[in-house]
Formats: structure tokens, C-alpha cells, sequence
């Protein structure tokens, strides 16, 4: 191609948004204005661009954090009151429990300070400002710069504007490039290191439906749990909890909305949503529907089940395996959906209808075909390569690194290194051990090796089964020469002989570290065998077959973005922060299978059964839903309003994001996407695609009249800016009455007066 004519396409990829109708996507919020303003504001918004993205003004970016890097949050008071997920803070729970108080089941709320609970390691990131800086990584490269050329300096350029931007550690920056590298976008944030634990409804709560309804529509899930960000007396971040901090005061907070939502209410979600693969090409996705996801699939559930023996015979059990259950169980089940949606709506071959229309469009045009002619051949060159090695990746990470023992053995990788490497030096060889104390105790906090041994038996003979016998570590030749190919005998020497099964025979190692006892260590030697494999005789094939993948990937998405310049794409999601908006909306399921877009507590009580862990309501719930005791928290039906779903488009990460109404307030919390669009990562629909929300007025509920921490739901900023009867003056005066108690209301009728009983304030 002609130097002139990349220029140009440069150019117009860069100008298409001007022109374009925003329809699904993640947006970056620093277009908003030139992208989705006027779309947002014709479904229904009423702020302005400024409101919600502004560098130098307090905007509703300020209001949202991402978690962790794992989940989204948003503060709802001026003291760092934090909303997420349940499941964002179910490790929180879960590590603050103990069999004698058990709070991730029964539930926790500090109406206190000193009740806080803090958490080492956690923090949350708050966006200081976005750039683009496509300009300032791409300065000197053409489409004729060697490829390992551009890399390189594409990758010393984000590191050097990543590291300006941070200003000597006062900042976290990172350059990330969206639509297969063709554009660079620089993200500045402050990291906050001290989040403390508020709160959460009982477990029954939280998770209500458990893996049964996860990823299911209609839902009645209290999906929240409540943090207090914390800052120094001088309101900036601290690395770590400290004790004299202070209250975070956020630039923005969101008010709370009672007013509840109806069908057509414009909805906005603004968060961190993780990844999609939104231009993943057709031999990719036919790569994932055929081995990644079954392999997945297969692992998880294997582990998943031997898990679920073991925790169902021993309470203490269940609690030391709950989160780490919770965090399989979720993509287990989400893989299976993805994998029925993507048969079901025959993405692959909507994908290769799109890439043959693609291929016809290049040929149409000399200096197209020169640039991005070979994109698509290169493209299933390099997945056919790679289903040829795709296996033996999955298995290495859901199998061997599925099993306890291998994950700790690879923990021990900087020791080891440094014994070999500096046996003499000993401040290294202290600094690796004492790099080791916390993580090790936090991993035998969680742990049982007997169950790590089945699980350990039964998913590295599996490895051993299905990967290729070329692709297999050694260790598995020693299983077959010496344990006659059983993996239980393999398993139970390693777990008899392996110092790696208990803290204290850890300790005893640490205290007095040496190679030669690592190295004959069979759980650290199966590690080392699995490991080495991989990197000497997977990965460098893998990444040989990659390494012309990059640049056919980025030719294939800015030829599809030459192509449709009449749509604007929005980038893939790549966990920096993201808007998307849309309306409350039902959907059809499938054929005479149509679904409401809210849910109430009835629901609940139609789904109760104490005799199914994922269905059991609890008992001060059960008496509060059979009075009806919703208080000023019912809808203008006198129900309490439990769930909704919009046509939002979000994936993982978006767990915990707010969903914020046209006058940016907060209505709900996003948690969960339906099943019925589990292909939403590779492909959008916008008759299926919709996120499922608690109902902040359900969230609310648990705070107050379930938990009791009504001091938490005055801390923030309640409003109803709407004709909800649910919510009128009377109501919101009955906010102090005690439970049930019946109100007089006089109402002229003939001129004689007449006296009105009420069970609940909320209905009048």
C-alpha cells in the first residue's frame, strides 16, 4: 500500500466516530460527548457529557472505583461508603469468618468505626483522567516496520508514558491499546489501599439461588455487600490500613434513588468490565467452542464436584473452600452457556459470513488488497497451528495448576531460583523466604490436603489422559514406570512424602531452606516437571504460531472498521473503565417464553426450600416478607421490588458496577448477565443481551430492616424525584416507625372523616 493511502485510512478511522450512531459497546467516557451524548440524551438522560466525564470538575467518574482490579464499586456517602457485589467482597467474608462467627453466613454490619474490618491487599483505583496517545506510540511506524520493530517500540513507549504519568508513585498509569492495537489510550488513577469491610446480608442473601439460578433470569439475589474507603488525615491514599485514617471524602457520591424504575427507563452502567473477544475471528471462536470451553468445562466440573463431597461432610470445611468454590463455580457454569449460545445462534458462522463480505470488499480494491489481503489467511494459518497445542495450555492452567499443591510448589519458583542462583547470598535467600511467610499462611488458612490429594488425583490423570503424549511432562513417564500408570498411587506418595501438604512442615522448610531438599520434594518436582514442559516444548510453539497473529489481527479489525465506516465500533473490553447505556426491557427467551424485567419478594417466598442449601430463606426475612413489612421501600403495588433487567452491555467485571438513572442517580447494582446471551463476549445481540440488577430499594430493605443498620442507609444521600406512590411523603415520614405498625390516615369523604389502617406506610 501506497504511504499516502495509509495515511488516509489512518485518518479516517480516527474521524468515522464524528459521523456515526452509537448503538451497543463499553465507551470510553472521554468521548462521550462526541460518541453517545446525543443518543443518551434522546433515550432519556438528563445530565450533560461534562457530568459524566470531566477532568477538572467533580463528575460521575468519581463516584466509581474498580475493586481490587476485580470488581466495580460506587461510593453512596461523603464518608467512602462503598456499594459492590456480594460476590466482590465474598473472599472479604469469608476470611473475617470463623466457625464460631461465622459472618459470610449469617451475615454483618458495623454501625461503628472500630466494627470496620480491614483488608490487607485490597484496594480500589479511582480514574484520574484518560488520554489517547495513539499518536505519541505509533510516532515513526509504518505498515512496512518489521514486526518484532514495532513491538518493541510500542512497548517501550507505553512504559515510558505510563511512568511520566505517574508522577514519582503519586499515581497508577498503564497504556492500554484497544481495537488489536490500532489505537493507545494512557489511564491515570489513585490507588487506595485501605478498605475496610462494612457489611453484607447472610450468605442466603447474597448468594440466594446459588449455581442454580447463576446466570438465570428471573433472579431474587441481594447481590451487595458494603466497604469504607480510607485516606489520611489530608484525604490522599495510603499503600496500606493505617490506624489514623480517616474517612475518605470522594469528589462525588451517588444520591439513591427510591423512585424504583419502569419498562422503557433510560439506564446507564459504569464500571470496569473485564474482557470480550468481540472480534475474535471465526477460527478463534471455533477453537473455543470445540476445546478451550470443554476443557474448561470438564476440569472445573470435576474439581468442583469433589470439592462439594468433602464440604457437604464438614461445616469447617465449606467455609475454608467457599470463596475459591464460588470463583470456579461461576465461569464453570458461564463456559457452558457460552458454548450452548454460541451453537444455538450459530456465531461462527456469523462470523464467517461477516469475514467472506470482508474478503469480497478487499479484493474490490487494489491498495486494500496489498495491506490487508493476507490478514485473514494468516489468521486461520496461526489457529490451525494452534489447536494443535491449545489443549495441552487449557489443561496446564485448570488442571495442574487446578490442584493446591502445584500452585504452592510454583510460589516456591523465586526461592528456588535464588538457592541456585545465590546459594551464598543470604539476605536474598531471607528476603525470598520472608517474600513467603504471608502468602503461606493465607494458603493453609483455606486448605485441606485430603481433598486436594482427590482432586490432585483425578484432574492430573486427566492431563495425563487427553493432552497429546508428545506434549506430556516427564513426571507422567514416572507415573507410568513406577505407579503402573495409576494416578491415586502417584498421588498418594506425593501428599505422604511432600512438605508442601502442611504449614508447619513449610515453616520447618523455610526455616532452614535448601535446594537439594526443594528439589526432591515430589510436589515441588511434579510442578517443576509440568512447568518446564510447558515452557521448553508448548509455549514456544504457541508463541511462534502468535507471532505473526498480532499484526493479522490488527490489519483484520481496521479493514472491518475501513469497511463499515457507517458503524462505530466500540473497543473490546480490556478492564478500564466503561460506560453503556440503555433502557429496563424485557425480552423473550425463546418461543412462547417471555420474561417480565423485575422481580419481587414473592418470588422469593414462591422459591423458598429449606431443604435446598441454594433455596433457603432466613428466618427474620421469612417473618419480614410474610407481614409484608417493606416500610418505605415497596413500589406504588405495595411489592417489594427485588430485581430489574436492562439491555445494558456488560461482561465480567462490571460485578458490583451502579446502574444510574437519566438524572445520574443510583437505581441498582449490576450482577449478572441472562443465559440466554452467554455469547455476549464474542458477539452482541440486542434482543437477548441484558443485565441483571439488584433493586436498589431490595438493598436498601436488607440494610435497614433486615441487617438493622439503618445509621448506614442515613449515611447516604436518598431521593425520590419522581411520582412513585411507593414513595411519598407519608411513607418516607414512616421511615422511624417500628415494624408493621399500622398508620391512621384521615381522608375527607362527604364531610365525614374516615379512618384508613394500613399494615404498611409504603402503600399509601
Amino acid at each position: 500500500m501506497r504511504k499516502n493511502h495509509w495515511a488516509k485510512v489512518l485518518l479516517l478511522t480516527l474521524l468515522l466516530p464524528l459521523a456515526a450512531h452509537a448503538d451497543e459497546g463499553m465507551w470510553l467516557p472521554l468521548f462521550v460527548k462526541r460518541l453517545n451524548e446525543a443518543d443518551m440524551q434522546k433515550k432519556g438522560l438528563k445530565l450533560t457529557a461534562e457530568e459524566i466525564y470531566n477532568v477538572n470538575n467533580a463528575s460521575l467518574k468519581d463516584a466509581v472505583v474498580q475493586l481490587g482490579g476485580f470488581c466495580t464499586g460506587e461510593f453512596v456517602s461523603k464518608q467512602g461508603l462503598l456499594l459492590t457485589n456480594h460476590h466482590c467482597g465474598y473472599d472479604a467474608l469469608q476470611t473475617h469468618s470463623t466457625p464460631q462467627n461465622n459472618i459470610l453466613q449469617n451475615g454483618f454490619f458495623a454501625t461503628t468505626p472500630q466494627e470496620e474490618k480491614t483488608n490487607p491487599g485490597l484496594f480500589v483505583d479511582i480514574l484520574v483522567r484518560m488520554e489517547e496517545v495513539t499518536g505519541k506510540v505509533l510516532e515513526g511506524i509504518t505498515p512496512g516496520t518489521p514486526e518484532p520493530e514495532r513491538i518493541a517500540a510500542v512497548q517501550k513507549r507505553q512504559r515510558e508514558l505510563a511512568d511520566a504519568a505517574k508522577e514519582n508513585g503519586q499515581y497508577v498509569a498503564y497504556v492500554r491499546d484497544m481495537f488489536g492495537g490500532n489505537e493507545y489510550y494512557l489511564f491515570v488513577y489513585q490507588r487506595f489501599g485501605d478498605v475496610r469491610l462494612v457489611g453484607a446480608p447472610p450468605e442466603a442473601v447474597g448468594k440466594f439461588g446459588g449455581d442454580t439460578d447463576n446466570w438465570m433470569w428471573p433472579r431474587h439475589t441481594g447481590d451487595f455487600s458494603m466497604f469504607r474507603v480510607y485516606a489520611d488525615k489530608n484525604n490522599k491514599p495510603t499503600a496500606q490500613p493505617q490506624a489514623d485514617n480517616v474517612p475518605y471524602v470522594p469528589k462525588k457520591h451517588l444520591p439513591v434513588s427510591l423512585q424504583g424504575v419502569s419498562e422503557g427507563d433510560f439506564a446507564m452502567v459504569f464500571g470496569f468490565p473485564g474482557r470480550t473477544q468481540r472480534f475474535l475471528p471465526a477460527a478463534g471462536l471455533q477453537m473455543t467452542l470445540d476445546q478451550t470451553n470443554p476443557a474448561r468445562i470438564k476440569l472445573r466440573d470435576t474439581r468442583l464436584k469433589l470439592w462439594k463431597e468433602d464440604m457437604d461432610q464438614d461445616a469447617a470445611l465449606r467455609l475454608k473452600y467457599a470463596s475459591k468454590y464460588a470463583g470456579i463455580a461461576n465461569y464453570w457454569k458461564y463456559y457452558i452457556g457460552q458454548n450452548e449460545g454460541m451453537k444455538r445462534l450459530k456465531t461462527v458462522e456469523a462470523k464467517q459470513a461477516e469475514e467472506n463480505s470482508l474478503m469480497q470488499w478487499i479484493a474490490q480494491d487494489q491498495n486494500r488488497a496489498q495491506q490487508y489481503g493476507e490478514a485473514l489467511n494468516t489468521i486461520n494459518q496461526a489457529y490451525a497451528g494452534m489447536r494443535q497445542y491449545n489443549l495441552s495450555s487449557q489443561y496446564v492452567q485448570e488442571a495442574a495448576f487446578g490442584t493446591e499443591i502445584v500452585t504452592l510448589a510454583a510460589r516456591m519458583m523465586p526461592l528456588y531460583t535464588t538457592l541456585k542462583n545465590s546459594p551464598t547470598d543470604k539476605a536474598a535467600i531471607s528476603k525470598a523466604v520472608a517474600d513467603l511467610k504471608e502468602p503461606v499462611a493465607e494458603y493453609f488458612k483455606d486448605y485441606s490436603a485430603s481433598t486436594d490429594k482427590k482432586v490432585f488425583a483425578a484432574l492430573m490423570g486427566l492431563y495425563m489422559q487427553d493432552v497429546p503424549k508428545d506434549q506430556q511432562p516427564d513426571v507422567f513417564q514416572t507415573v507410568q514406570k513406577q505407579y503402573g500408570g495409576s494416578m491415586q498411587k502417584y498421588a498418594d506418595y506425593v501428599f505422604s512424602n511432600s512438605f508442601l501438604t502442611s504449614e508447619a512442615k513449610v515453616n520447618a522448610f523455610l526455616a532452614n531452606p535448601t535446594l537439594a531438599k526443594l528439589e526432591a520434594d515430589p510436589g515441588y518436582k511434579t510442578y517443576q516437571s509440568v512447568y518446564t514442559n510447558y515452557v521448553q516444548n508448548v509455549l514456544p510453539k504457541l508463541q511462534g504460531l502468535q507471532a505473526g497473529l498480532g499484526r493479522a489481527n490488527r490489519l483484520y479489525v481496521a479493514a472491518l472498521r475501513e469497511k463499515n465506516s457507517q458503524k462505530v465500533y466500540s473497543p473490546d473490553a480490556n478492564s478500564t473503565i466503561r460506560l453503556s447505556y440503555g433502557t429496563v426491557r424485557p425480552y423473550k427467551g425463546r418461543d412462547a417464553v417471555a420474561y417480565d424485567y423485575k422481580t419481587t419478594a414473592q418470588g422469593i417466598l414462591e422459591k423458598e426450600d429449606p431443604t435446598n442449601p441454594e433455596f433457603v430463606v432466613p428466618k427474620k426475612e421469612l417473618e419480614l416478607l410474610k407481614m409484608k413489612d417493606y416500610g418505605r421501600f415497596a413500589d406504588k403495588q405495595g411489592n417489594l421490588p427485588v430485581s430489574f433487567i436492562t439491555d445494558n452491555d456488560i461482561t465480567g467485571g462490571n460485578s458490583g458496577s451502579p446502574v444510574i438513572n437519566g438524572r445520574g442517580e443510583l437505581i441498582g447494582i449490576a450482577f449478572d448477565g441472562n443465559w440466554e446471551a452467554m455469547t455476549g463476549d464474542l458477539a452482541y445481540d440486542p434482543e437477548l443481551k441484558r443485565c441483571i440488577n439488584a433493586d436498589i430499594r431490595y438493598v436498601l430493605w436488607c440494610i435497614e430492616k433486615l441487617g438493622g443498620a439503618k445509621s448506614l442507609v442515613d449515611e447516604m444521600t436518598i431521593v425520590n424525584n419522581g411520582p412513585n406512590p411507593g414513595v411519598g411523603p407519608a411513607a418516607s415520614a414512616s421511615a422511624d416507625m417500628s415494624d408493621v405498625e399500622k398508620m391512621k390516615v384521615k381522608t375527607e369523604k362527604d364531610g365525614k372523616t374516615k379512618i384508613k389502617r394500613k399494615k404498611d406506610a409504603a402503600m399509601l
